[in-house]
């Protein structure tokens, strides 16, 4: 109950501990996290908004830093890339938990400014997730999500049979996420695609167009496979 208690008071959130976790392991994640907020607070210097009890893990890698927005308790794993450059920045909302290894891109091309991305409260991704958020991601609250979740918001286009498809530039439609979903590991957005609230995407599946509120969807590309509730 003290170290719980202890917890909390550091990191301003309840925490049940099972009782076959060693005390050397609680000691050893305190003393990561210790480290982890030693550096939010001297690289948060800069950013263009930061809450209380920023976590930064080690070898974590920030550009244009003016443009990053965080709320309080939120957690940047090791190792993570951003390049927050984009028209509307990078935001991410109180409780936010970003994994281990994953990269966040504002702009594609320093030629074609991206919008950026936003990420509602509560939510977390897993390690190696990737959010190209160039053509704008707007993600709900209470989302969680596995490893290597993918958003591409950006397409190239092609159509034109007289030119090389990296001369005809790209289209931008943006993808958005509701409130309260599960996406699982390995799922991949495409420009253009949303979910609504309370909805399941299934590992590895696909998305490529609009689903409504409390769907599971699962495929390639991904369909309704249940409504949930019925």
């Amino acid at each position: 109950m003290i170290v719980e208690s202890l917890i909390k008071k550091i990191t301003g959130k309840a925490v049940d501990i099972h009782p076959d976790v060693p005390m050397a392991y609680i000691l050893q994640r305190g003393m990561n996290y210790g480290f982890g907020l030693f550096r939010g607070f001297v690289r948060g210097i800069g950013f263009g908004q930061k809450g209380k009890r920023l976590f930064i893990g080690q070898g974590v890698s920030i550009l244009a830093k003016r443009k990053l927005f965080v709320g309080k308790n939120v957690r940047i794993g090791k190792k993570v890339s951003i390049d927050a450059l984009s028209k509307e920045g990078i935001h991410f909302a109180d409780n936010v938990k970003i994994g281990d290894y994953s990269q966040i891109i504002g702009t594609g091309s320093i030629k074609n400014m991206g919008i950026g991305l936003k990420v509602g409260k509560n939510s977390s991704f897993s390690e190696y997730s990737l959010f190209g958020s160039a053509g704008g991601i707007t993600i709900g609250d209470n989302v969680i999500a596995g490893q290597n979740v993918r958003f591409h918001a950006e397409n190239h286009n092609y159509s034109d049979l007289n030119k090389l498809i990296v001369e005809q530039g790209v289209s931008r439609k943006g993808i958005s996420v509701g409130h309260n979903c599960w996406i699982g590991a390995g799922a991949v957005f495409l420009d253009g695609s949303s979910i609504g609230s309370g909805c399941v995407v299934a590992a590895n599946s696909v998305i490529t167009k609009n689903f409504p509120d409390n769907v599971i969807v699962a495929g390639v590309p991904a369909k309704i496979i249940k409504m949930i509730g019925c």
